[in-house]
């Protein structure tokens, strides 16, 4: 028998890793780049919200071409990056060639439950 699946319940740590009355061993050992090959080509989408506004429809309506709105942001402020509409990530802005860019300055851990 081996060393995990004599472990006590109480000693477990993730009921997670019980799976028909055996202790999984896959669940504590380091991933590799190779296992998360399946998802290298599933599309996610990348949002870097630099602030929000609110504002009326009729407000909205007035704004034309040089119009500035006001972001509940300062300037040099974290701007928050979202992934399919999780934040997962803070950063800057930055310039890339002729472009702009979002370099990551903080990872948003979270617990999920």
């Amino acid at each position: 028998m081996a060393d995990n699946e004599s472990l006590q319940l109480t000693e477990i740590k993730n009921d997670k890793q019980v799976e028909e009355g055996r202790v999984r061993e896959d669940l504590d050992m380091p991933r590799s780049a190779r296992d998360l090959e399946a998802v290298y080509d599933i599309p996610v989408q990348v949002s870097a919200v630099l602030g929000r506004a609110t504002m009326q429809v009729n407000q909205l309506l007035k704004l034309g071409r040089g119009a500035v709105v006001e972001l509940d942001r300062k300037v040099g402020e974290a701007i928050d990056i979202y992934v399919n509409n999780r934040l997962v990530a803070r950063g800057e802005v930055v310039v890339v060639e002729d472009r702009l860019g979002v370099t990551m300055t903080e990872i948003i851990k979270t617990d999920r439950s």
